[in-house]
């Protein structure tokens, strides 16, 4: 059976204060929500620390937003994955669609990413999807194909062993279109297959979450999917109640 994870982005928001009272909250009503979920959380750098000090010996594990592609040196602002898994960090969102669109990541630099990742133990939690753009002209396959053979198929076995993949329909943030939960089984179905062209029978142990507008009142619906894992959230995850509650969507699954 496949890990069920709900994995949280907080994205630029919080400061250090806002962000230890938000995972206190979660923590506090951890035993009210699903208890077959995996719960991550991924705040800012600015943050970090103080977070896994609060989670530390909890069922909530925590994971950062990005990670340089160098080891170290002089490049000014980054913050390298050796630095990050030194604080007892688990996971990195890598390939992230804003990181993509607004930073111009590609697989070349994702590829280094992805080794930092590995080197230091840490578990990569790899974002993929097609934009407006590229769904309505019917290249959605193609783009998703390519970011998954150009990144994913270049790791090893036990790499791909230590890796959670998340979809997310570029096309329904923030456009006012809605990706149905038929939408994402049928993406997530075309990413497992394309997973077993390269690892075989390992493709359906992982994970693959939705990352789309994931909220408590449409999660049992996108989770009673076949192929959807769990959701890697945004906006929502900013509250404990709401985070909490698209856990609960297993409930009914």
């Amino acid at each position: 059976m496949r890990r069920k994870i709900v994995a949280g982005n907080w994205k630029m928001n919080t400061t250090p204060e806002q962000g230890v009272q938000l995972v206190k909250d979660v923590l506090k009503n951890l035993g009210h929500a699903c208890t077959s979920v995996d719960y991550i959380v991924c705040p800012p750098y600015t943050h970090l620390s103080e977070v896994v000090k609060v989670t530390r010996g909890t069922a909530v594990q925590v994971g950062a937003q990005n990670c340089a592609e160098e080891t170290k040196g002089a490049y000014t602002g980054e913050v390298s994955a050796e630095m990050i898994a030194s604080l007892g960090v688990r996971y990195v969102i890598l390939g992230h669609s804003e990181r993509r669109q607004y930073y111009g990541e590609t697989s070349a630099t994702l590829n280094k990413r992805m080794t930092q990742v590995y080197a230091n133990d840490m578990v990569p939690i790899y974002c993929v999807g097609e934009t407006l753009d590229e769904r309505e002209s019917g290249k959605l396959w193609d783009v998703v194909k390519a970011q998954i053979e150009e990144v994913i198929f270049e790791l090893s076995d036990e790499q791909y062993h230590r890796l959670v993949i998340a979809y997310e329909p570029v096309w329904a943030i923030g456009t006012g279109k809605v990706a149905t939960a038929d939408q994402a089984q049928e993406m997530h179905a075309f990413i497992r297959k394309t997973l077993a062209a390269k690892f075989k029978d390992a493709a359906a142990k992982t994970p693959i979450l939705y990352g789309g507008s994931v909220k408590p009142d449409n999660a049992a619906e996108i989770f009673a999917k076949e192929d959807v894992d769990g959701g890697l959230i945004g906006g929502a995850s900013l509250k404990a109640e709401d985070f909490l509650g698209i856990g609960k969507g297993f409930d009914a699954v």
